[in-house]
């Protein structure tokens, strides 16, 4: 019992698939790399989004 071998993770993965079906584990895959996607994505945005608003809000400019 020093770790788990390959045979034990293909009878795993063999019962998962009985279990779930190749449909069901698909669509489960596609969603969550959309998911890991958009969470990429959004915190590629949240970053550039700050800039942006600092450079487009318009400079005030004091006359005394």
């Amino acid at each position: 019992m020093a770790g788990i071998s390959i045979t034990k993770l293909l009878i795993i993965g063999a019962l998962i698939v009985l279990l779930f079906g190749t449909n069901k584990l698909r669509t489960l895959g596609s969603d969550l790399g959309a998911a890991i996607k958009g969470f990429k994505k959004a915190m590629d945005n949240d970053t550039p989004s700050a800039d942006v608003t600092n450079e487009a809000a318009p400079q005030v400019e004091n006359k005394k």
